[in-house]
């Protein structure tokens, strides 16, 4: 990957929606070899997709929450609580980390009582977990931009 291939990354983390006619003014190419990069990156995995940055209150889940969970540390326990995972969509992210907490979650849905709904009736009866400790987002300071591409 060189440089050019950097900025191709760093344009469309800024903005997807660039035409490649945009693009290529950007980063000093004519249109058809930016295009030929821009699918060499895709066809290499480098860009995995493109998607829409939605405001969270205009869909109502402006209410977030990052939610440690401690899960029984056997393999069986492990992968019914990850598989059970996917079929919560207001889980908008989850890793599963060394030591403790042993997973986080980050959740979005409207408001408090929405949240203390999904905590009861939903995260409490995974299988496997021994906790559940929630810390309600005050305030983002940052927003994610995409990943540093720098060489």
């Amino acid at each position: 990957m060189d440089e050019i291939d950097r900025s191709i990354l760093r344009e469309l983390q800024n903005d997807g929606r660039l035409t490649i006619q945009e693009l290529g003014q950007r980063v000093g190419l004519t249109p058809s070899p930016c295009m030929r990069r821009v699918r060499q990156l895709e066809q290499d995995g480098v860009i995995q997709g493109y998607r829409a940055v939605i405001n969270p209150e205009a869909v109502g889940r402006s209410f977030e929450v990052l939610v440690s969970i401690e899960v029984k540390r056997d393999r069986e326990a492990v992968e019914a609580f990850e598989a059970a995972l996917q079929d919560i969509p207001d889980v908008i992210e989850a890793y599963r980390l060394f030591g403790s907490p042993g997973c986080l979650l980050r959740i979005a849905v409207a408001d408090l009582t929405a949240y203390e709904r999904l905590w009861i009736e939903r995260l409490t009866t995974l299988s496997g977990i021994t906790e559940v400790n929630s810390q309600i987002i005050m305030k983002r300071i940052k927003e994610p931009r995409g990943l540093p591409v720098d060489g």
